[in-house]
């Protein structure tokens, strides 16, 4: 198979050339944890603006896990119309999703206070998107802070995802756009997981450089 990138790495870079018009603006870059964050560290660090991170996980079909019928954040979550999925079942996920985000934001940000995206360019990043369900549940959330505007970045994004995704965002950024998307990791030769430990070195480094 012909990968187009060959790590996140390298599609991070090629992605942060993209939003060059926005350096010397007032943004703050957004991952969703946890294959988003290091594309996040390096787009940040390319528009010389703050890293945060945003919680979100989708919510999985009773029958299916891997297919995504909504999503949701600590605070808020949607649900696409779908026949036959009961409340009950819904509150029950909705319980566990959040008692995961939780563990991960004690982990990740521990008493650390969320960056003010007030009046600022929001730029959510993730290593690709499937079925966009976890980053329309972010705008959600994102959009309760009043930002200037919401923009979308990711290396590789199903065309008929990133069509659904339009009305929630100012602008979307897709460097390659399938429009039959089986798996993110297709588009990647190396697709390691991005382990916690991962996403906390990250973050650690991004705090040592806002210090710099």
């Amino acid at each position: 198979m012909n990968y187009v990138f060959k790590n996140r790495i390298e599609a991070a870079k090629t992605l942060a050339t993209q939003l060059k018009k926005y350096r010397h603006e007032h943004c703050v870059v957004l991952a969703l944890p946890r294959g988003g964050v290091p594309i996040g560290y390096i787009v940040s660090d390319y528009l010389h603006c703050p890293l945060d991170i945003i919680l979100s996980k989708k919510i999985g079909h009773p029958f299916n896990k891997e297919y995504a019928i909504g999503a949701a954040t600590l605070s808020d979550y949607f649900i696409a119309p779908h026949e036959k999925i009961l409340d009950v079942y819904i509150q029950e996920e909705l319980k566990d999703i959040r008692k995961k985000l939780k563990d991960m934001k004690e982990k990740f940000l521990g008493n650390q206070d969320p960056i003010d995206i007030e009046d600022k360019i929001v730029i959510i990043v993730d290593d690709g998107i499937a079925t966009g369900n976890s980053i329309i549940a972010a705008i959600q959330l994102i959009k309760k802070s009043y930002p200037k505007k919401i923009i979308i970045a990711v290396p590789v994004g199903a065309k008929s995802s990133l069509d659904k995704l339009t009305p929630f965002a100012d602008e979307i950024i897709s460097l390659i756009s399938p429009q039959d998307l089986h798996a993110i990791g297709d588009y990647y030769e190396d697709f390691e997981q991005v382990s916690d430990e991962d996403v906390i070195q990250y973050l650690n480094k991004e705090r040592k450089r806002l210090l710099a």
